[in-house]
């Protein structure tokens, strides 16, 4: 197998460590996440991805994705040819988890890390790549080429930018394509000053610079985005819990017990902009 050398940054670091994240829970026995691509990246780039092993953000970052993963077919469900677009796509592989056969994709990140991308994903007339910023709208137009509505989901990507750029992104989405929905994670201010400290033992040296307490404040940024659910690590969708093997969700549940509301730290949420989405699909 070819291994594949890459020249690291802060932003390529973190795309690795949740890929490893995936890699490692697709190899146990009883994973509650199967991602066999991950896997198989992980073992053809050149990088020594032990130095992730023990880090507590490897758990917290397969929930994350579980979690995004299942608001994402809930909307593929209701409209199974909609498009979906991820916002700072990395190496995820999302569309490979969820894709229904009928649905439409455009995956955006930086050109650095679209360019690694592309090493090791093809496009096809239904999965569109584009290197771009979240915070430049000049791709808004190849999104309104694909069928709506749109699900904008952003995983890891809006916590290490500034407030007003976030206010700025999350403006243009919700205006230019009302009837969305948008889902992305927010760090409290607590999480986002204690970040270094050794209990989150990150590894990598990008730093979050947006806290956000209360995610009720991005509606009152009166920028035409509605709350719909917000979630912690450890309050999965019904629909995934059922299907988890016993263990883990034996062991969530103990966690959930034991941390409460100091979970609320770090949130996973859905928006709406106005108006709803409509009930038709294409």
């Amino acid at each position: 197998m070819e291994r594949i050398s890459i020249e690291l940054g802060n932003v390529q670091e973190t795309l690795l460590s949740t890929l490893y994240a995936r890699a490692l829970e697709n190899r146990k026995k009883h994973g509650i996440l199967r991602d066999p691509k991950a896997d198989e990246m992980v073992r053809r780039i050149d990088y020594d991805f032990t130095k992730f092993d023990g880090s507590p953000t490897l758990v917290p970052s397969v929930l994350r994705t579980l979690i995004l993963d299942e608001w994402v077919r809930g909307f593929l469900s209701a409209h199974p040819c909609g498009t979906v677009i991820e916002i700072g796509a990395g190496l995820n592989t999302r569309f490979e988890r969820v894709d229904n056969g009928r649905t439409h994709w455009l995956d955006l990140d930086l050109p650095d890390s679209m360019e690694l991308r592309k090493r090791f994903f093809t496009e096809s007339d239904r999965h569109r790549m584009v290197a771009a910023s979240v915070l430049d709208d000049a791709w808004h137009g190849l999104v309104r080429e694909l069928p709506p509505p749109y699900f904008f989901v952003s995983e890891g990507v809006l916590l290490y930018l500034r407030e007003e750029d976030v206010q700025r992104a999350l403006g243009q989405l919700a205006r230019g394509f009302p009837g969305s929905r948008i889902a992305f994670d927010t760090a409290g201010r607590w999480m986002v000053e204690h970040q270094g400290d050794d209990m989150f033992a990150k590894k990598i040296n990008a730093e979050y610079s947006w806290h956000c307490d209360d995610p009720g404040v991005v509606q009152r940024w009166d920028i035409g985005l509605r709350l719909a659910e917000s979630r912690t690590l450890l309050q999965l969708p019904r629909g995934l819990r059922s299907r988890m093997p016993l263990i883990p969700r034996m062991a969530i549940a103990g966690i959930r017990a034991l941390y409460g509301r100091k979970a609320r730290v770090y949130l996973l949420n859905l928006f709406e902009s106005q108006p709803s989405l409509r009930a038709s699909n294409r």
